[in-house]
C-alpha cells in the first residue's frame, strides 16, 4: 500500500489564537525553513546556548546533584557524555527519565529540553539522565542512535549505583529526541536490552519520507517546516532518505512491528509537520496490541510548549504528561 495519501489536502489548520503573536515573534528570528541553512542555524543555536543557564542552575537550589559522566560509547566510537541530574531528597530507588535532546538531528546538546525533563522528574520524585549524542551530518545514522543506546545500557546497568530503580526507566525526548526515544524502545526490544517502563514521545520526528498531509499543509508555516525537515533527515541519512533502505532505528515510522513495546505517551500539535506521522505511530502501537496515550493539541505549532510556556495550551500539555508519568510510575 503506498504511503502517500491520495485524498485532497485542505488548507492548514489554524494556530491557537494565544500562540499566534508568539509565533510571529519567533518567525522574525527563526523562519519555518531556517534549519535548511545549517551553518546559520548552528550559529543562532550557539548564541542562545551561551545565554542559557549553566549546569549549576540545573541543581535547582539543591534539589538535584548534577554531574557529567563519560561512559563507553558504541564499539569503535568515542565515549558518550551523560549529564546525571539525581534527586537529593527522593526515596530510593527512584525512577529515571532517560532524556534525548531535540534539534532535528543537526543541533543541540544535552541541556536542550532539560528544564522540562527536570520538571517532570520532580513530579514523580525521580531523576534525569540526559545524553549527548553526535550530530549529523558529521555523524550520520547509526551514530546518533547508537550513542543514545550505549548511554541507555550504561544507565540501566548502573541504576542501582545511582540510587535509581532499573525497572522504572522511561526514555523520552522532544522532536528529534522523541524520535530517538522511540528508536531506543525498538532497539531495547530487539536486542534484549534494558526493560523500559515507558516512552515519552513529544512531537517526535519519526518519518524521513516527509510526505504526510500535515507536512504538505504546513510547508512554509510554523516552526520546522517541510524544508527544514528535509534538511534534517538528509543530514542524517544522505541519499538514502526517502528510499526503502531506511532503518526503523533511524526513522521509527518505518517499523513494521510495533508489538511488545513499553507504554507510550505521544503528543503533537495539530498545526505542525509531524502531526500525521505521530498519530500514525500511536495508531500502529494500538494495532499491534500495545498501550499508547495520544494527544493532538489544537492549534499547536512545533515546540509550542517550550516556546510559549505561559499559554493555556502549553500548560495543559505539560499537565497531561505529568499525569501520565504519575500513573505509569506511581509517583
Amino acid at each position: 500500500m503506498p504511503h502517500v495519501e491520495t485524498s485532497p489536502v485542505g488548507p492548514p489548520p489554524p494556530f491557537d489564537p494565544e500562540l499566534v503573536p508568539v509565533l510571529k515573534v519567533i518567525n522574525e528570528v527563526v523562519p519555518p525553513d531556517a534549519f535548511a541553512d545549517l551553518a546559520k542555524a548552528r550559529e543562532t543555536a550557539a548564541a542562545k546556548a551561551a545565554a542559557g543557564p549553566g549546569l549549576a542552575e540545573f541543581a535547582r537550589d539543591g534539589a538535584f546533584t548534577v554531574e557529567e559522566r563519560r561512559v563507553p560509547g558504541p564499539e569503535g566510537a568515542p565515549d558518550v557524555a551523560l549529564l546525571l541530574c539525581l534527586p537529593t531528597g527522593a526515596v530510593e530507588p527512584f525512577p529515571l527519565l532517560y532524556h534525548a535532546h531535540g534539534g532535528g538531528m543537526i543541533l543541540g546538546d544535552y541541556t536542550v529540553g532539560l528544564p522540562d525533563a527536570l520538571d517532570l522528574a520532580q513530579e514523580v520524585g525521580g531523576g534525569v539522565v540526559s545524553v549527548e549524542y553526535r550530530l549529523a551530518p558529521e555523524t550520520p545514522h547509526p551514530g546518533p542512535v547508537e550513542d543514545c543506546y550505549a548511554g541507555l545500557v550504561w544507565t540501566a546497568e548502573h541504576a542501582e549505583e545511582l540510587g535509581a530503580d532499573p525497572s522504572r526507566i522511561v526514555v523520552g525526548g522532544g522532536s528529534a529526541g522523541g524520535g530517538l526515544a522511540a528508536a531506543l524502545a525498538l532497539l531495547a526490544r530487539d536486542r534484549g536490552g534494558p526493560s523500559l517502563a515507558g516512552q515519552l514521545l513529544l512531537c517526535p520526528m519519526l518519518d524521513d519520507r516527509n510526505d504526510t498531509p500535515s507536512a504538505v499543509q504546513m510547508a512554509g508555516l510554523g516552526v520546522w517546516d517541510r524544508t527544514s525537515n528535509h534538511a534534517g533527515w538528509t543530514a542524517l541519512l544522505g541519499d538514502a532518505r526517502g528510499t526503502e533502505d531506511v532503518s526503523p532505528y533511524a526513522a521509527p515510522a518505518r517499523a513494521t512491528d510495533l508489538a511488545n513495546l513499553p507504554p507510550a505517551f505521544v503528543d503533537v500539535g495539530s498545526a505542525e509537520t509531524f502531526r500525521d506521522e505521530d498519530v500514525a505511530y500511536a495508531t500502529g502501537i494500538w494495532r499491534a496490541g500495545g498501550q499508547a496515550e495520544l494527544h493532538v493539541w489544537p492549534g499547536g505549532f512545533h515546540g509550542f510548549d517550550l516556546m510559549a510556556p505561559h499559554t493555556a495550551l502549553a500548560r495543559e500539555a505539560r499537565a497531561a504528561r505529568a499525569r501520565w508519568l504519575r500513573r505509569l510510575l506511581g509517583g
